[in-house]
């Protein structure tokens, strides 16, 4: 109970506040994607390029910790995509935007608050090497195979184009880049460049989090929800539990394992509704999701929490 208190209310009660602020009209639609816009496009990114850039790259990517966590992601989408195809009986495109919503874990705005709560600031290498890769491997893999789907009627040569374009138009995996071209040609910012890009580093998290609950108040749970339950149970359950027997049989160490594990129990995040309305499929189901598994994560994070050393 010490932990449900300490570490995750205090994430889901600001998630609360900018639930309630949206409800009650303090803040408005423009408002909330304002300062989502800030979050996603602007603040993050830079958290992203800041804790990239800094990361010991030989040290901090366990391959292991990676493989647990992919693997684990990888069987959720496949799941997701079967699932809604042969037990759910939707069409394969409708299937694929499904599956990536079983696939995308709120690993940034989520994971991260979640984690540094729990373990502490320096917990969270493992959750950046996670991170790093995270965006261009979900949108990597649902695009290829929506425009592979989608490319049956069309033209094949667009569909590497089309992958690249998704991937290198978002700001998150931008920011990805840079941390990562500074950290490789060892590259010094100047004092003044570093003190702003740790301020704007340090609104993300409390911002992104915030801005979270404004959006989820404009979903309502729609469509069916049998099948908004089974992408449930394969985001908070499955794919953790994948994550935990490898990374058990592969011998992670303790800050690999906890990463691991703890960020493949977050719910779908706001990217898995972008990628539904990109390719306009499985809108609600997408949105709905998002909003239930959000909000059920707050007793399955903790039963997690419980169990993981």
């Amino acid at each position: 109970m010490e932990t449900l208190i300490s570490v995750i209310l205090p994430v889901f009660i600001l998630i609360g506040f900018g639930y309630l602020a949206a409800w009650r009209g303090f803040f408005t639609k423009s408002n909330v994607d304002g300062i989502m816009r800030y979050a996603t496009s602007f603040a993050v990114p830079v958290l992203l390029f800041r804790a990239i850039a800094s990361l010991d790259l030989s040290a901090d990517y366990d391959l292991a910790m990676i493989a647990s966590f992919y693997t684990g992601a990888f069987i959720s989408f496949l799941a997701g995509v079967l699932g809604a195809r042969y037990l759910f009986g939707r069409n394969w495109e409708d299937a694929t935007a499904i599956g990536f919503v079983c696939l995308f874990s709120n690993s940034v705005l989520l994971g991260l608050s979640i984690t540094e709560r729990a373990f502490g600031s320096e917990a969270l290498a493992g959750n950046y090497a996670l991170v790093s890769i995270h965006a261009p491997f979900c949108y990597g893999l649902g695009i290829a195979v929506m425009e592979f789907i989608r490319a049956r009627s069309t033209a094949k040569r667009r569909i590497v184009p089309q992958v690249l374009k998704g991937m290198f138009s978002n700001a998150i995996i931008l920011g990805i880049a840079l941390g990562f071209i500074v950290n490789v040609a060892q590259i010094s910012l100047p004092s003044p460049v570093n003190s702003a890009v740790t301020l704007m580093a340090a609104s993300a998290l409390p911002v992104a989090v915030f801005a979270i609950g404004g959006v989820l108040y404009r979903y309502r749970p729609e469509g069916d929800m049998r099948i908004i339950f089974y992408c449930c149970g394969i985001s908070l359950f499955l794919h953790p539990a994948i994550t935990w027997t490898l990374g058990t049989n592969l011998g992670l160490s303790l800050d690999s394992f906890r990463s691991a594990v703890l960020t493949s129990t977050m719910a779908p995040g706001i990217n898995v509704y972008l990628f539904a309305s990109m390719y306009g499929r499985a809108q609600r189901i997408a949105a709905s999701t998002v909003l239930i598994a959000t909000a059920a994560s707050v007793g399955t994070i903790w039963l997690w929490l419980l169990v993981i050393p």
